[in-house]
């Protein structure tokens, strides 16, 4: 299912998919080097890292989930994270021009949200400005598959909570609690990314790319994992969202889910048989 050559270029999808990971990387990143740089008011307020870590990533899920619920949520489905996307270009909820689409402005987001971190300065710079490193004292594979677990649990967890209709008004709260647990069980390990384009904005502007593949590898592995585990829900989702499934201003979403969902008529079920399959 590809996207028509002719078709004009989303700007709408594109910056909002740029603006929403510039604000959950800027957001994000902004509290972690609150909650762990040096000099910090926080460890002292906080001293306990493992409480430390379960604070952050119940906020930088909140943030998430915030940016799912605005304007970005409702105009391009608040993906933020290439891999949602390729697990929707998979489903073939996304054609594949759209879904590089998405890439291009992940990627710009996550390096534009980046930025305005160096202003931390020294407390920015004891943490990498936030870049996702691996653990001290961990092998490569403990990191690698640090990645590949906590991105298959949030993709797994993400297409049940859309794919079933009593669910679905739900899904942006899945993410706070799903990040304070996995970022307090998993972060001194990999730094619990599962976004490689969060991973990619600050180790471009720290320059700390130390076992920066692993935090695309393990991500892709993950999700491409989840997807297969999952592959049944793929026909109950019906838009690639995450939220504002009925909202679709030019039809564009509906028209690239249309192969999946092909009207009752068409595949020769009863309209009203097609309604109960749907429920």
């Amino acid at each position: 299912m590809e996207a028509p050559n002719n078709q004009p270029f989303p700007w709408r999808l594109f910056l909002c998919e740029l603006c929403g990971t510039a604000a959950l990387v800027l957001v994000g990143l902004s509290l972690v080097i609150g909650m762990f740089g040096t000099g910090s008011p926080m460890v002292q307020l906080v001293p306990s890292e493992g409480l430390r870590r379960l604070i952050t990533g119940f906020l930088f899920g909140t943030t998430g989930a915030s940016i799912a619920l605005s304007v970005v949520g409702k105009e391009s489905g608040a993906h933020i994270n290439p891999v949602v996307t390729m697990v929707f270009w998979l489903f073939r909820k996304l054609d594949g021009r759209t879904a590089i689409i998405y890439l291009l402005g992940q990627l710009a987001g996550g390096v534009i949200g980046s930025l305005p971190l160096l202003a931390f300065g020294a407390r920015g710079r004891s943490v990498a400005f936030g870049a996702t490193l691996p653990g001290a004292g961990y092998s490569t594979q403990a990191v690698l598959l640090g990645e590949i677990a906590t991105t298959f649990t949030m993709v797994s967890l993400l297409v049940v909570f859309i794919g079933f209709r009593r669910l679905r008004p739900f899904t942006p709260g899945l993410f706070p609690p799903l990040y304070a647990i996995m970022v307090y069980l998993e972060a001194s390990i990999s730094g619990t990314s599962t976004n490689p384009a969060r991973s990619f904005g600050p180790a471009l502007v720290s320059g700390q790319w130390q076992g920066w593949w692993i935090y695309w590898v393990g991500p892709l592995l993950g999700a491409i994992l989840a997807s297969l585990a999952c592959s049944l829900l793929a026909k109950r989702i019906t838009v690639a969202k995450i939220y504002y499934f009925d909202s679709d201003r030019d039809g564009l979403f509906r028209r690239m889910g249309s192969a999946t969902h092909p009207e009752p008529e068409a595949v020769g079920i009863p309209d009203h048989k097609a309604k109960r399959e749907k429920t």
